[in-house]
């Protein structure tokens, strides 16, 4: 069954036109009601029961799950029409606009991967005694409660929890599983009569813990500590931030679900290959250090991944995808509004991409107490900005939108955004793409309404399709009409290999460790060959060559030839003085035996030196019928028996 949209003017304060509704998205439009959260909750109630329908409201999603629970029917599909289109003082017409954006809300999403995550309640709150102690104190009876003092007090009397007094030497894992390594530790001895007292310091203390609640005002234990689920960090001199955080600490019991942001594909992860580092783009980028060497290829611990999204938006071979929505849907979803403003009527859209908290929160205030957005501006909704990288970002202005504008949040990590950026306009120009960084709904109204001049979208949009790097070069031949090479930001993923071909011997160490296959040998002939759009500008290949004979040119070819393989180097091959079959390279065979021609005890006759100017087959050929043939060392000895030993017994 089609989706059906249920629709309602919010006490008449927006205009909704149902038939340009229906006609551009194909979806079949309820009535237009009035009070759908309040006086129409008999409407509410019938919609929520029927599985199909996409209820345009969000501001009171609570009451319409609350019907929803009551029905005992799943959670309805909800889609914010009134914040992001109908209250607008823009005078422009805003049905293409309600068309996207509707058209864009039925999308179909696969269902989120996750995993269970239980955590029974096993406390270590690190901190003063006189801050540790009373939190330890509200959380025993909740909470199986270890307090580790960082100061020199003595034990405390009470026994409901469990005191430790050392220094905290490591701590890892993430929320039901972290490891806390402790030297000079000392523990209660609760024997005799008395003050309690503590045990001899030792050194290697361990152990394991669900939740760790760190009142000690110090450096925090972990990178970007407000990412590592499970770890609660305040400062210990505010009762307030201290009581929220024993709050918030009780509630760590059970069994969780945590979401699984990024996939892996570790066989084209362009990291390492034979003990050289190429590619740490991701490693250089993960604020909670999720991701580690491992190998060839990296390792990425999903219970420490925070879901920011940079390193897929950063890995030059597609090794690293973000999965929470995957690459494929928010493509879709990019076409899907921009093609369905186009055939409401609407000519050059703009694209506002936010993230989900902050960024619809502040277009929602921009509403309300503001002038709300223009006509022209569609709002896209993502888990997290720092993950919308170039290759999203090309893929709206080829879907047709006239620019991209990013609407930053306190919680947007900036790190891969940089580096993202100037990509992006290295290959769609300046002018298409640019940064919002405010908080004042007044000031995101006046940046929108009076933008400078625009260039106009691409006249033919295109569908993005296939991986990122394809819809990159899809879209840049889309921005960039007649264009054939764009010059890239000295870090770009994309780009030429130039070999030095006075240095370069041919000994091809490049190819065997190209990880994506854009260098190539010839099995015929010595040559080193190269296919442009494969290179990822690893370094791989840089960092091996023994001559030091590579280097990179950053860019992006447009033309056909960068499909094609081309010839980097080439030489003559030698020809063996035996049989005449063609083997090698011609100058390197010649200047080994320059350089071991009776200069080497093993090539001081004419026959050794021959020896190297020799194919394979000819070589061992000559070696058997030497004087001194390595082959002909007789039989080997007789594989010695039972029956032999046995034969000496009975001989004795």
């Amino acid at each position: 069954m089609p989706k059906r949209l249920i629709l309602c003017d919010c006490a008449g304060s927006q205009q909704i036109d149902t038939a340009a509704l229906e006609a551009a998205t194909g979806l079949a439009c309820s009535e237009v009601h009035t009070g759908l959260c309040t006086t129409q909750l008999d409407k509410a109630a019938e919609a929520v029961a029927d599985e199909e329908a996409v209820i345009c409201c969000q501001q009171e999603a609570r009451v319409f799950r609350e019907l929803a629970a009551e029905a005992g029917v799943p959670d309805p599909a909800l889609a914010d029409l009134r914040d992001r289109a109908g209250w607008s003082d823009d005078p422009c017409p805003k049905g293409p606009k309600m068309a996207a954006l509707m058209a864009e809300a039925t999308l179909l999403a696969p269902p989120e991967k996750a995993l269970d995550v239980t955590s029974e309640g096993l406390c270590l709150i690190i901190g003063r005694a006189d801050v540790a102690l009373p939190a330890a104190r509200r959380l025993s009876g909740m909470l199986s409660v270890t307090v580790l003092l960082t100061d020199d007090s003595d034990p405390p009397d009470e026994r409901s929890f469990d005191a430790i007094r050392g220094r905290l030497k490591r701590a890892g894992g993430a929320l039901g599983q972290f490891e806390v390594e402790i030297d000079a530790l000392q523990q209660v001895a609760p024997a005799g009569r008395g003050p309690l007292e503590w045990t001899t310091p030792r050194d290697g203390g361990r152990t394991d813990c669900d939740v760790i609640l760190d009142l000690s005002g110090g450096t925090p234990l972990f990178p970007a500590p407000q990412k590592r689920e499970g770890y609660l960090r305040v400062d210990p001199g505010s009762p307030v931030a201290v009581g929220d955080a024993v709050l918030e600490a009780s509630q760590l019991v059970g069994t969780f679900e945590k979401p699984l942001y990024v996939a892996l594909e570790p066989l084209i992860c362009a990291h390492s290959r034979a003990g050289q580092t190429g590619c740490t783009k991701c490693l250089d980028l993960c604020p909670t250090g999720a991701i580690t060497p491992d190998g060839d290829h990296v390792n990425i611990d999903p219970m420490i991944c925070a879901g920011c999204g940079a390193c897929a938006a950063r890995c030059p071979s597609g090794a690293v995808t973000y999965d929470a929505p995957p690459p494929d849907l928010t493509f879709r979803r990019i076409h899907t509004l921009a093609a369905t403003y186009r055939k409401a009527g609407g000519t050059a859209p703009r694209l506002l991409v936010c993230d989900r908290d902050e960024g619809r929160a502040l277009i929602s205030l921009a509403a309300r107490h503001a002038r709300g957005l223009p006509a022209d501006v569609i709002p896209l909704e993502v888990p997290v900005l720092s993950g919308f990288g170039h290759a999203e970002m090309l893929a709206a202005l080829a879907s047709g939108f006239a620019d991209v504008t990013l609407l930053l949040s306190p919680a947007t990590e900036r790190d891969a955004l940089d580096r993202e950026l100037p990509l992006a306009r290295a290959i769609a120009g300046d002018a298409r793409i640019s940064v919002l960084d405010l908080r004042d709904p007044d000031a995101l109204c006046d940046a929108l309404y009076d933008p400078a001049a625009l260039p106009a979208p691409v006249e033919e949009p295109v569908l993005p399709m296939g991986n990122r790097r394809q819809v990159a070069r899809l879209a840049a031949k889309a921005l960039a009409p007649g264009a054939e090479v764009l010059d890239l930001p000295e870090d770009a993923p994309y780009g030429a290999v130039v070999v030095d071909t006075d240095a370069c011997t041919l000994c091809l160490s490049c190819v065997s460790l190209c990880p994506s296959g854009a260098l190539l040998d010839n099995p015929d002939m010595p040559q080193l060959r190269f296919q442009e759009d494969a290179c990822l500008q690893c370094g791989l290949c840089a960092n091996v060559c023994p001559e030091d004979a590579i280097t990179y040119a950053p860019r992006f070819n447009l033309t056909d030839a960068a499909l094609s393989q081309v010839v980097l180097n080439e030489e003559e091959p030698f020809a063996c003085v035996e049989c005449g079959a063609l083997f090698g390279v011609k100058s390197t065979v010649e200047r080994i035996t320059e350089q071991l021609a009776n200069k080497h005890a093993m090539f001081q006759n004419p026959e050794a030196i021959r020896m190297i100017q020799m194919c394979d087959d000819c070589r061992v050929n000559a070696q058997y019928h030497s004087q001194d043939n390595p082959f002909a060392a007789g039989d080997p000895p007789r594989v010695r028996t039972s029956d032999d030993y046995f034969s000496k017994r009975r001989d004795h």
